[in-house]
């Protein structure tokens, strides 16, 4: 991580724009994609779906308006941190390929050192006028953007809802739809589970063991709830109100009435352990992905299996510590990620770069990259159909996205999440909210530059 800042805190994070017409009449070119996938190793179905139907078809096409184009992949299967690396040192020379996929987690960051720019500046009408658009929500175009404008498309996302236990609710006296409103309806769920032996009431992601699953799964989305985002307006978040009543939560869970169970948030596999147990029915409430349903708790390849998932298993939206109280006056929320498929400012033909990104990311191409492996696009004409036969994946898709939320796509963001991360690990060891909201300010100051950078909230 430290030599990624390194490359990326560098960056000219300036410069005018290259002509969006340069190459436009080009009858003969070349363009290149690269991800961090590989056939017979990381991502291969997606390094497959780009060599055998995306660059064949497009050719085909380009082809059949008088254009002689090559397309190549160059395939990466490393980890993340060091193809992230790779991505800055190409686009920082301004080489690289012409179409990259990054994390949405990156867009603000590379945003800021200039190594990628607005498709609206690097293509110019045109990327506004892509008919893709109005099949993708705003609320995941945002996976994509950065200060309100867009970078890349969002191919796919993913989002965090409450799963619970069918069986130990009606053993609980609990409806088998249910619904929290609030906060304190969660709670009250959880007191209700608490009276069955050898059940804890519920999981929320918590401490430094379980990183970025805590920030995701746990506070991140709460914060959503407390009507806060981590980032806004160009402040970060401190230990205001907002997030006094998240640490709240994490007390009431963790401390006295043993909701919750402290020592599974310390365990180097706590995470693992709580997937378990939630799929042997021993963890009521679960604060998750829809990882857990497809990969987890999957009944033929999941990595814990649960046979009965699809009887047994419930799924509710996470709500705002009360109705309407959410950000931007929600009463439930999400989180989401994903990847980004962006176009290289430095391309020398913007005009078919943007008319392969546009064309990977087609309704056809689409159902084509998810043949066989459903999973939640980000467009919503392809949902409706590949999700039709999965209830769950529909729920996220239909439901949770459309109030969703997403990190900051800036450098520091990795360590506000640990100063996050250590707030609530200090929580769950009797910190008051209060004093570990407090800490976490001091640290976030010396983060982001100091206090002129937080904002109470």
């Amino acid at each position: 991580m430290a030599m990624v800042m390194a490359v990326v805190a560098a960056g000219c994070g300036g410069g005018s724009p290259a002509d969006p017409d340069r190459g436009r009449d080009a009858k003969s070119l070349t363009l290149t994609i690269t991800r961090n996938a590989i056939a017979g190793g990381k991502n291969a179905e997606e390094a497959e779906w780009i060599t055998r139907t995306v660059i064949p078809g497009f050719v085909a096409a380009q082809k059949a308006k008088g254009v002689t184009a090559k397309v190549t992949f160059r395939g990466q299967g490393v980890a993340d941190e060091a193809y992230k690396t790779r991505l800055a040192l190409d686009l920082k020379s301004r080489s690289g390929a012409d179409i990259v996929d990054i994390d949405g987690i990156w867009v603000g960051e590379f945003a800021q050192a200039g190594y990628i720019r607005p498709l609206g500046d690097v293509v110019g009408p045109p990327a506004d006028a892509w008919d893709g658009w109005t099949a993708i929500p705003a609320s995941i175009q945002r996976q994509a953007s950065f200060e309100g404008r867009r970078y890349g498309v969002p191919p796919s996302t993913d989002g965090r809802v409450l799963y619970f236990n069918r069986r130990l609710f009606a053993r609980a006296g609990l409806p088998a739809a249910w619904q929290p409103r609030s906060w304190q309806d969660v709670l009250a769920a959880a007191r209700a589970l608490k009276r069955l032996p050898g059940v804890t009431p519920v999981q929320l992601d918590a401490g430094t063991a379980m990183g970025e699953a805590t920030s995701m799964q746990g506070v991140l989305p709460l914060l959503a709830g407390a009507g806060a985002e981590i980032y806004s307006g160009g402040k970060w978040t401190g230990g205001g109100q907002a997030l006094q009543q998240v640490l709240g939560l994490y007390a009431q869970i963790y401390g006295p009435e043993g909701l919750g169970d402290p020592k599974l948030q310390q365990e180097a596999k706590g995470r693992d352990k709580s997937f378990e147990e939630f799929a042997a029915g021993r963890i009521g409430i679960l604060a998750e992905g829809d990882y857990l349903w497809r990969d987890v708790l999957n009944p033929k390849s999941g990595v814990a299996r649960m046979r009965t998932r699809d009887q047994d298993v419930g799924y509710a939206l996470i709500p705002a510590v009360a109705p309407g109280r959410g950000v931007r006056g929600q009463s439930f929320v999400s989180m989401s990620g994903g990847a980004v498929t962006v176009l290289n400012p430095n391309t020398k033909y913007p005009q078919q770069a943007f008319a392969l990104l546009a064309y990977m990311n087609s309704a056809e191409m689409t159902r084509a990259r998810t043949a066989g492996t459903p999973e939640i696009t980000s467009r919503t004409d392809v949902n409706k159909q590949i999700l039709a036969g999965d209830p769950f994946l529909t729920f996220v898709s239909e439901k949770a996205l459309p109030v969703t939320s997403y990190r900051p796509g800036l450098a520091v963001y990795p360590r506000v999440s640990t100063a996050l991360q250590e707030a609530t690990a200090a929580v769950v060891s009797g910190t008051s909210p209060q004093d570990a909201a407090a800490r976490y300010s001091e640290k976030l100051e010396g983060i982001v530059g100091g206090a002129a950078n937080v904002a109470a909230r």
